[in-house]
């Protein structure tokens, strides 16, 4: 018995270093194949592919522009820039004639206000303290600013902010001070101002802006047959300028739609399946995406066409241009991305990747669902029935193997 069992471990034994032996020998062979002949491999992840263009637009908005006989006798804001307006509300108003003396008061007097200010130590309530940081915010702002325009409606914004501060010190301020004095002066002039003055009051509900630029006109949501390339160019306007502040009028401003309008080559449009209808995104300066639809396209010459997007969003912040720079995103696409060299053709529309997993390799059929120059989206067949048609056997079909994120595919 006890040599039987001798022999039965010794064959047991034998059977083991056989099997070491093919294991080695195995690896020995993955490794030589690998130093005769590397693989490129890629790991699947998830990833982003998309198709975007960079233009320049016109913004094109419904606006009612609001301006009286009296506009040469300067005028005073009732409703600010960007506030919302029911119709029949009172806009701005223009001073009456020989009404400079009394505008020449005020302006000294808010000189004197200010100096009074400084001068009269109180304690400051919470409006005052947001006033003075909104103060700090524009005089830091501006130093780092060269464009005039800009520095015009600073200005403007931090007189604002001081007449504010000065009123609601006067307020605080005992009664007989020289603040309060100063404050009380000033408003007796200013009611003096309103009462000779005429207000001119909004047409329609909207936003209102005195934004004013000339083009009010011009550029409508009616006149999209009108827009060429050549019209466009010869408004001379510069992409990312403010338009100035008016001093004569103000306008009232459809805030629920605006549109840009652009030039873009017919090559394009004919690869992107360009039509009216269609809707896409479109990238701000600001990087912020907003949807836009395609409502009016029509061919300039036999390289381009005019282009023109409705956007229902960020109307009121695209207030301050008339031309901008924006990128239109024709898609974007998210799913497993892959170089485009790991894909391999079959038949003109068959198309399949190899995947490596521990030593062994397999053929998948997969989608393209986007490319791009360099990669691609890619996904798997859901049903059968499409690489039924494309050709592959019913039997490869039954027994096929699906790709999956962080599979190792061959390049």
């Amino acid at each position: 018995m006890k040599q039987k069992s001798k022999k039965t471990n010794k064959k047991g034994y034998i059977a083991f270093i056989i099997i070491i032996i093919m294991i080695l020998l195995y690896a020995i062979y993955i490794v030589y194949n690998l130093a005769i002949k590397p693989t490129n491999t890629f790991i699947i992840e998830n990833g982003k592919l998309s198709s975007e263009e960079s233009l320049q637009g016109y913004i094109i908005r419904d606006e009612t522009v609001l301006k009286g006989e009296n506009y040469k006798n300067g005028m005073v804001q009732i409703k600010t820039e960007g506030e919302k307006v029911a119709k029949g509300e009172a806009i701005f108003r223009y001073y009456t004639a020989g009404e400079s003396d009394l505008i020449k008061k005020i302006q000294e007097l808010d000189i004197k206000i200010q100096e009074a200010w400084e001068k009269e130590e109180t304690t400051l309530p919470a409006d005052v303290k947001i006033l003075e940081q909104q103060i700090e915010t524009k005089l830091n702002d501006i130093y780092h600013i060269n464009d005039l325009q800009k520095i015009k409606e600073y200005k403007k914004d931090l007189d604002s902010y001081i007449n504010k501060k000065a009123k609601i010190a006067g307020e605080k301020s005992p009664t007989g001070s020289y603040l309060k004095t100063l404050i009380e002066e000033r408003s007796q002039y200013e009611n003096e101002l309103n009462s000779n003055s005429n207000d001119l009051t909004a047409t329609r509900s909207g936003v209102v802006s005195y934004r004013v630029d000339g083009l009010e006109e011009v550029l409508t949501p009616s006149s999209f047959a009108s827009l060429s390339k050549k019209m466009l160019e010869d408004l001379n306007l510069k992409t990312g300028q403010i338009v100035s502040t008016n001093e004569e009028s103000g306008k009232i401003i459809d805030n629920f739609s605006c549109y840009i309008a652009c030039i873009l080559e017919n090559k394009t449009i004919e690869e992107q399946g360009i039509k009216v209808g269609n809707k896409l995104k479109i990238r701000l300066a600001n990087n912020q995406e907003i949807e836009a639809e395609i409502v009016y396209l029509a061919q300039d010459s036999k390289e381009e066409s005019v282009l023109v997007f409705k956007l229902q969003n960020y109307v009121e912040e695209l207030i301050n241009y008339r031309k901008i720079s924006f990128d239109i995103i024709w898609w974007d696409v998210s799913g497993w991305k892959v170089p485009n060299e790991a894909i391999k053709q079959e038949s003109e529309d068959l198309l399949y990747v190899i995947r490596r997993k521990v030593g062994f390799t397999d053929k998948i059929y997969i989608k393209v669902l986007k490319q791009t120059e360099k990669y691609s989206i890619i996904t798997n067949y859901d049903e059968g029935k499409e690489l039924l048609e494309k050709g592959v056997p019913q039997e490869e079909i039954k027994y096929r193997k699906k790709i999956s994120l962080y599979d190792e595919i061959q390049l």
